[in-house]
């Protein structure tokens, strides 16, 4: 017998008024993978998440969660799941190890689980030397954290992740998705939603773009890339004087050169690493110097632009996206 999907959306829908959040979405997610939502801000991420993790109830379609009806077993669906949310919501006036223990209470686990899984989760996302200090002294990457840290502690097999490394530093948010590729190479499911587009393509299986509430595309990383234009091959001349001779040798081999004599580089039109190596080995035998020879493909942000008309928008700040404004209506039991 197939198990099923680790989550599953079906036409799901959710209508504030004559507002659309959602309007009729769809998609899968198998277990073990990571599914990225990307989209601007008031696209319907939220709300899709809180519609799945049983805050909201659907105005139409179905969600499950580990097999579970997110409408008809809410309780069975919140025991699978963990939740990390645009906000951390740890306690300030505690301390680090103080939040686990208080969560651990919360969830009924026993005090040998909290204490050894806390441990081990602190020692995890490199907070064991503060483990006993106040939360309110941590800094915005170790609060967040440990916020993961605590969405951890029942040991989920699916962690939902509302733009997770929002306000986080590079470094801070690096090391997160350190963290993240490690529970999905030990199995956890993720469903990410995220403005950040570097951060869909390194750690996302499958992307599905949300906008005014509707699915606009939906696939690999690389497929959706695929779909905003070819690769290019870009190569930087060492002399600038060999400008002309470089562009007349590319043409030969794409009708579409463009050439930035600052930059002394030059861009050509391919089809992939085949019309990479044949390029490369013209100028190998050309006797002109190359600093760079290289494949670019388009990125998430090209993508971005092909299927919406605009570039990602900068992420907001925590409780400022429209989406999560009716926080309370339709709230599952």
């Amino acid at each position: 017998m197939t198990a099923p999907p680790a989550v599953e959306a079906v036409d799901l829908s959710k209508h504030f008024g004559e507002h659309r959040a959602v309007d009729g979405v769809s998609f899968v997610v198998p277990t073990g993978t990571v599914l990225g939502l990307l989209g601007p801000n008031g696209a319907g991420k939220t709300t899709l998440v809180r519609m799945l993790t049983t805050l909201s109830v659907p105005t139409a379609g179905t969600g499950r969660v580990a097999g579970f009806d997110v409408r008809e077993q809410p309780d069975l669906v919140r025991r699978s799941i963990g939740l990390t949310g645009q906000a951390a919501t740890v306690d300030e006036i505690l301390t680090g190890r103080e939040n686990l223990r208080l969560i651990g209470s919360l969830y009924g686990l026993s005090r040998a689980h909290v204490r050894r899984a806390g441990d081990e989760l602190l020692e995890r996302f490199d907070l064991a030397d503060a483990a006993d200090r106040p939360v309110k002294g941590y800094s915005g990457g170790m609060r967040r954290r440990l916020d993961l840290a605590v969405s951890l502690l029942a040991v989920p097999p699916i962690l939902f992740l509302d733009e997770p490394t929002t306000g986080l530093d590079p470094q801070s948010r690096s090391g997160l998705w350190d963290v993240l590729r490690d529970l999905v190479a030990e199995g956890t499911t993720l469903v990410l939603t995220t403005q950040y587009l570097e951060e869909a393509d390194h750690l996302a299986d499958e992307i599905v773009v949300v906008d005014r509430g509707r699915v606009i595309a939906a696939g690999t990383p690389t497929q959706l890339k695929d779909r905003a234009g070819r690769a290019s091959v870009v190569v930087t001349l060492t002399h600038a004087a060999d400008l002309d001779a470089a562009a007349a040798l590319m043409r030969d081999h794409s009708p579409e050169v463009h050439v930035e004599p600052g930059s002394r580089r030059l861009t050509a039109q391919a089809g992939g690493l085949r019309d990479m190596t044949r390029i490369a080995a013209v100028f190998d035998d050309s006797g002109i110097e190359l600093d760079d020879l290289g494949l670019a493909r388009p990125s998430l942000d090209d993508v971005f632009l092909h299927l919406t008309g605009h570039r990602a928008e900068p992420g907001t700040a925590p409780g400022t996206d429209p989406e999560s404004a009716p926080a309370t209506e339709g709230a599952a039991p």
